[in-house]
């Protein structure tokens, strides 16, 4: 059953990356592609710049670890791209916020039929979707530096990228499950308690996105089809299926 659960929650994944490439969602999906394209531009830019620096700071090779630094490195590596991946997407999606809440709004009336019912005008949903983000960043904050604190600490930093990637997957479910269930008028807390209540499906889900996230081409819709799979998710847990 918990196995079914995860894989119910990645599936949305893939489910959403089907929607946003349908005909009547296109032009939704056309202002969060755009910043995610420009989000992965900054991301390759960087790690062709400054990666290696970064890999050698995190796994010293003269450290006491460099014998076993093959091994790490890819982990680690892993771990390095997803945090600054993150960086940059926590301002993209500061930036495609109100999107991305218009999208999750026309993705449930094109599976239901139904508009959410705290939606309105592109304009009103602005200072609420920033003010979402900036509570979800806040959260992610108080949570990530002490998780990168411990990629410092000799012994425990095996264990930091095994860590971050389950509190990444834990996050992109609350990052994105945001914008459906703010369309109801569901706020931060009660969006953890019902995430928490599906919290391998959740896990599933944010492990979805991550993968996606990594795939290249398909990188580039992350953002639209978190957005869209997240909008189903959430509609799924409604009806109990």
């Amino acid at each position: 059953m918990s196995l079914k659960q995860s894989f119910s929650g990645f599936g949305c994944v893939l489910d959403g990356l089907r929607l946003v490439l349908r005909p009547e969602l296109r032009h939704f999906v056309a202002i969060p592609f755009l910043i995610n394209l420009l989000v992965f531009s900054g991301l390759v830019w960087l790690g062709l710049d400054q990666f290696e620096g970064f890999m050698d700071w995190i796994l010293p090779p003269q450290g006491w670890l460099s014998y076993l630094r093959w091994l790490l490195w890819p982990l680690f590596a892993l771990a390095a791209v997803l945090i600054v991946f993150y960086t940059f997407t926590a301002f993209a999606n500061l930036i495609a916020a109100p999107f991305n809440t218009l999208l999750a709004e026309k993705v449930e009336i094109l599976l239901t039929g139904r508009r959410p019912p705290q939606t309105g005008p592109l304009w009103k949903d602005v200072l609420p979707s920033v003010f979402s983000e900036l509570r979800k960043m806040l959260y992610f904050l108080l949570r990530a530096i002490p998780l990168l604190i411990l990629f410092l600490i000799p012994g425990i930093n095996l264990a930091a990228p095994f860590l971050w990637l389950l509190f990444n997957a834990w996050f992109l479910a609350l990052e994105y499950g945001d914008y459906p269930m703010g369309n109801h008028g569901i706020r931060f807390g009660d969006q953890l308690l019902r995430l928490k209540t599906r919290r391998l499906a959740s896990l599933g889900f944010g492990g979805g996105v991550t993968l996606l996230m990594l795939i290249p081409l398909l990188n580039f819709l992350a953002m639209p089809a978190a957005v869209a799979g997240a909008t189903l998710f959430w509609i799924k847990s409604r009806t109990g299926s």
